[in-house]
């Protein structure tokens, strides 16, 4: 029982980086436009996220606060960078595809050059520690109060809120309405006066801070406040198609492919506390690759059946009909 909670209780920050990933990408495609660029946009605001936590975490501030100025930060970093992608797939009518790799390919050198620049290393170190010991009451719940209210990360909490606030707006407002028309069949929704232009760019920039905040939040809940160059996001940001894909483009599907893969993860770098693997004599190495195995495996058996917006990847054109 200990092993399981345990194994809980690490699944959950690593789900979160790849839940608001996969929301980013999802808002994205929904409106028409493929998102290849989550890497980038994942590392971009984890950069900058520990960056601004780096210059203030000597300044007497509370890590709560920092960690929203952090989240602040890598949100609005995502955004931006996220923009470029935008003004190559909507304006320019650039293959999406292509444009984002670019994006993936340019964020790690920037970033490494920052770093050797300023601090003569590969990435940022920071001293602030998000890790909660237990939340008042709620930890004295029995069995649910030692699941997720002890031992755990404040980017839990945040995350479980950004997909309840991603679920509105997709699915109870007027703009999640036209965001998904714009994906299905851009051509009707501009005949109902939708800017089709306009909600694109929404998606991407929406892709963008939920990103950036992931990021932040994997370099906080799974490299404790540390971002790295060299390492990157470990490739949470196309495994975060993935979980997109997998999930149906919908929040709650999204949320349990998120945390399915998680737990691979998490199950591969526990071995040692696991009895029935632990007694097995193979190497750690092969057990890392379990997390990218299952994501293989899974595609094999949803890309076929998967009901992707219709748009997705096709340049809008005011002129066809």
């Amino acid at each position: 029982m200990d092993t399981l909670i345990y194994l809980i209780q690490c699944t959950l920050p690593v789900a979160v980086p790849l839940l608001l990933a996969a929301l980013g990408g999802m808002f994205s495609e929904r409106s028409g436009v493929v998102n290849i660029a989550l890497e980038g946009i994942m590392l971009f605001g984890a950069f900058l996220g520990t960056l601004t936590v780096f210059f203030l975490q000597d300044g007497g501030i509370s890590a709560q606060v920092l960690l929203l100025v952090g989240m602040v930060a890598a949100a609005v970093a995502g955004a931006v960078y996220s923009l470029l992608l935008a003004v190559a797939a909507v304006s320019l009518k650039a293959n999406q595809t292509i444009a984002g790799t670019a994006l993936n390919m340019l964020v790690p050198a920037v970033m490494l050059l920052v770093c050797k620049t300023l601090f003569d290393s590969d990435g940022i170190a920071t001293d602030v520690y998000f890790f909660i010991p237990e939340v008042p009451v709620l930890a004295e719940i029995p069995v649910i109060g030692e699941l997720f209210f002890t031992k755990t990360y404040a980017t839990v909490y945040l995350g479980l809120v950004l997909l309840v606030l991603s679920t509105i707006l997709l699915y109870k407002t007027r703009f999640g309405l036209r965001l998904r028309a714009c994906g299905e069949h851009p051509q009707a929704a501009a005949s109902v006066g939708i800017n089709v232009y306009r909600m694109r760019y929404a998606g991407v920039v929406i892709s963008g801070i939920l990103g950036g905040t992931g990021g932040f939040f994997y370099a906080v809940g799974v490299m404790n406040g540390n971002s790295n160059g060299y390492t990157g996001v470990a490739g949470f940001g196309f495994l975060a198609l993935a979980v997109m894909i997998f999930g149906q483009w919908q929040p709650v599907k999204i949320l349990i492919a998120s945390l399915m893969f998680a737990f691979f993860r998490t199950v591969a770098y526990s071995t040692s506390i696991i009895p029935i693997l632990s007694s097995i004599p193979v190497d750690n190495s092969y057990y890392k690759m379990l997390p990218y195995i299952v994501t293989i495996i899974v595609l094999i058996f949803t890309s076929r059946t998967g009901r992707a917006p219709k748009a997705r990847g096709v340049v809008y054109d005011k002129g066809k009909r």
